[in-house]
């Protein structure tokens, strides 16, 4: 399995909620920390990664700062509808150090995965990188 959630591998961000042209929602998957996504405030923010094909998904690890509550959706439609809840979950505050948080899956099947952001303990948060490990899924 390799980190299917980089642009070189092909994903895109078919949709973000908010964008900044110094903190564009592309650098969620250009694998550097030391890049990120802005959000422009308010809550919900989402974001909408599309894989080349449906996938199958193990892992999930997202580098963050700001975020309080966020769930994981999926689809497995060609196109970024249809979304059903994966996982949700509540992220500790971290008084200024990143956020690391794992969502642990077993081969879940998608040809999309949508980050919605419900909460934060900010007005703005920031995601700086994903390595979401998986494979290409047989169907």
């Amino acid at each position: 399995m390799f980190n299917i959630g980089l642009g070189s591998a092909g994903t895109t961000v078919s949709l973000a909620s908010s964008s900044d042209s110094n903190f564009p929602p592309e650098n969620i998957i250009d694998g550097k920390l030391d890049t990120f996504w802005l959000t422009t405030g308010m809550f919900p923010q989402e974001f909408v990664l599309s894989f080349t094909s449906t996938m199958a998904v193990n892992n999930v690890k997202l580098n963050c700062h700001n975020v309080r509550k966020l769930s994981l959706e999926k689809s497995v439609e060609t196109s970024p509808v249809s979304f059903e809840v994966v996982r949700e979950a509540s992220l500790e505050g971290s008084d200024g150090e990143l956020q690391i948080h794992e969502f642990n899956l077993s081969d879940v099947k998608a040809s999309h995965l949508k980050f919605k952001i419900e909460s934060g303990y900010n007005h703005f948060v920031s995601i700086h990188e994903l390595n979401i490990e998986g494979s290409a899924s047989r169907m």
